[in-house]
């Protein structure tokens, strides 16, 4: 018989021959690999899936013009389309544009908002709106409008225009916007902020002039009819804001012009968001013309990077309780295998084994007993990540076998660390003193 056939026979008898021993090495690897594959699935799929479910909340990067000419004549089309290719390079995006004009009702200033309904509708599936959304003729008002006005789905409301009015709201709103840092808020925040200091200007004289004099229609009421389509309801700024398309802006205010505030929902957080943002103003650095400023919206990027950072560290400390859970595991079953063997390994180096073959016989034994572990803790840590998937997000979890191959390799290397200890008592057993005492 040769040394390896040899070799793989006495293998074969450690490992069958002593199963209970053997069936605590694997479930010690078993409970690891399947609560470590389990938690590395989630940690890495659960940012995903957060990610997603977290677009359906609104926009998490704004784009604003940048100059002082860009604040007063909005972002054309071209330059929309130019940053959304940007945002899109790679990532999966949805867009809104919104033209923001400062009229009246009833004497009262309020901020409209031209928008398309189609893509403001895919991008803000949380608002919660009552009746329709804007159409032809009709406009969706916020919650705070609707009860400052009285009205109700079905009403009608004259609205205003006047081209005084619209030169203080440019006016502040390039104020309120060049006076920002890091927006906190999305764009209806900056209409909000036009919309009360142009408020606070007419409280104090109105003082809007028309050929060298004082206008004198601020209780003028004359004005297009709209229908109200829709009352919508979310607990931030939208509540504040009128609704309508863009051409019943357009129409309304007698010019076309670009869009205020562009929003987006990108599917990227943290770094990769941070670096879209940088990639964008610096492209507008480098074409002054068409130059936009872009920033994150915090309120959003926040929370996702706070609940990704909660995860991982809730991550790495049960890991690491894990791991030496597993070590011990493994470690205490290789002492109790290796005390049980002593006379054996005593005899094999009376008659002439190596410590090293002896050793090498444990580390193999030990990997098998991690492999088979790490085999089916895998296959559990997988049902269990699936499971827990499919319950809180309501999602399927592919496989990951990058994720498959890395627990068999840990599982095997925690199983063979975790007997080195046990083996280099075993190598340095003294066969004189063994069969002293058989």
């Amino acid at each position: 018989m040769t040394n390896r056939k040899m070799f793989f026979t006495m293998l074969w008898g450690a490992v069958f021959r002593r199963r209970s021993r053997a069936m605590m090495a694997v479930i010690a690897s078993l409970v690891g690999a399947a609560t470590l594959f389990c938690l590395a699935s989630v940690c890495v799929a659960v940012p995903q899936q957060m990610n997603e479910e977290m677009r359906a909340y609104g926009a998490n990067l704004i784009v604003t013009p940048a100059s002082a000419t860009g604040k007063s004549q909005g972002i054309d089309t071209a330059t929309v389309r130019n940053v959304t290719a940007l945002i899109g390079a790679g990532h999966s995006v949805k867009s809104a544009a919104y033209r923001y004009e400062s009229v009246r009702i009833n004497s009262a200033p309020y901020t409209i908002a031209g928008v398309d309904v189609k893509a403001v509708r895919a991008l803000n599936r949380h608002w919660n709106v009552t009746g329709d959304w804007p159409g032809s003729g009709n406009v969706m008002v916020g919650r705070d409008v609707a009860d400052a006005l009285g009205v109700k789905v079905g009403s009608r409301v004259t609205i205003g225009y006047r081209a005084a009015d619209a030169s203080a709201s440019a006016s502040s709103s390039a104020s309120a916007k060049s006076d920002s840092d890091e927006s906190t808020e999305t764009a209806e925040s900056s209409a909000q902020g036009t919309q009360s200091t142009q408020t606070t200007q007419g409280e104090q004289t109105t003082q809007a002039t028309e050929n060298g004099r004082v206008s004198s229609d601020i209780m003028d009421n004359n004005g297009t009819e709209f229908r109200i389509a829709g009352i919508v309801d979310t607990g931030g700024n939208e509540d504040s804001i009128i609704y309508a398309t863009t051409a019943d802006v357009s129409k309304l205010a007698g010019h076309e012009r670009g869009a205020d505030v562009v929003e987006y929902s990108v599917n990227a957080m943290g770094d990769e968001l941070n670096d879209i943002v940088n990639n964008i103003n610096r492209s507008a650095d480098k074409n002054p013309n068409s130059a936009v400023k872009a920033q994150t919206v915090t309120r959003i990027t926040s929370s996702d990077t706070r609940i990704i950072a909660m995860l991982q560290t809730l991550f790495w400390i049960v890991s690491l309780v894990v791991l030496v859970l597993t070590l011990v595991g493994v470690g205490t079953t290789i002492s109790s295998i290796v005390s049980q063997r002593r006379n054996e390994i005593g005899l094999r180096k009376a008659l002439g084994a190596d410590s090293r073959a002896i050793g090498v016989e444990f580390y193999v034994e030990s990997g098998i007993y991690g492999l088979i572990g790490g085999l089916l803790g895998t296959a559990i840590g997988y049902v269990l990540a699936r499971v827990l998937c499919s319950t809180v997000f309501g999602r399927a979890l592919g496989l990951n076998w990058l994720l498959c191959v890395g627990s068999l390799l840990l599982s095997v290397a925690i199983a063979v660390i975790a007997s080195i200890p046990p083996v280099r008592r075993a190598t340095r057993i003294d066969p004189a003193i063994v069969l002293r005492e058989e």
